[in-house]
C-alpha cells in the first residue's frame, strides 16, 4: 500500500484503517459531518452470526447501529449509535490500496445515510439517478 493511504510502513492494520476512515470523514461535507457527534465508528474484523441475520445477508462490507436521527426523539437516546466496518471483507474485495480507500468510504458513507434515516432502498434510488444522469466528459 502507498504511504499516503496507510501514513507509514511500521502502522498496524488497525491503524491504517482508523487512517482511511479519517480521510473519508474529511470529504464528508461538514454539516453531514457535524451530526455524528453521537455516533461511534468502530473496526471489527468480520461481522457476527447476529449481525449478519439482523441484516439477512451473507455478507457485510459495513453495519449501521442505533438510532437514525429522522426517528423522533432520537437526540435524547441513552446510548450512542455505531457504525462499525468489517476489515476482513473491505479488504477480500478491494484488489488495490486505492480500491481499498474507496470502499471504505462507499461503505461509510453508506452507513451515514442510515444514521440520517436514508434507506437501502431510497439509496439504491440514489445510485440508479447517478447512473441514468450523464456525466460531464472528463479532463
Amino acid at each position: 500500500m502507498s504511504d499516503d493511504l496507510i501514513g507509514t510502513p511500521n502502522e498496524s492494520a488497525a491503524d491504517y484503517f482508523d487512517v482511511l476512515i479519517t480521510k473519508a470523514l474529511e470529504n464528508l461535507p461538514p454539516e453531514f459531518r457535524a451530526q455524528l457527534g453521537s455516533v461511534a465508528i468502530v473496526v471489527d474484523d468480520y461481522p457476527t452470526v447476529h449481525q449478519l441475520q439482523a441484516t439477512h445477508s451473507h455478507g457485510l462490507f459495513g453495519i449501521y447501529e442505533g438510532i437514525p436521527r429522522t426517528a423522533y426523539g432520537a437526540e435524547h437516546v441513552p446510548y450512542a449509535s455505531k457504525i462499525t466496518l468489517f476489515r476482513g471483507p473491505l479488504e477480500a474485495y478491494s484488489p488495490t490500496p486505492e480500491a481499498l480507500a474507496a470502499n471504505v468510504e462507499d461503505t461509510l458513507f453508506h452507513e451515514i445515510a442510515h444514521h440520517m434515516g436514508i434507506s437501502d432502498a431510497r439509496l439504491r434510488e440514489f445510485a440508479e439517478q447517478r447512473r441514468r444522469e450523464p456525466r460531464p466528459p472528463v479532463r
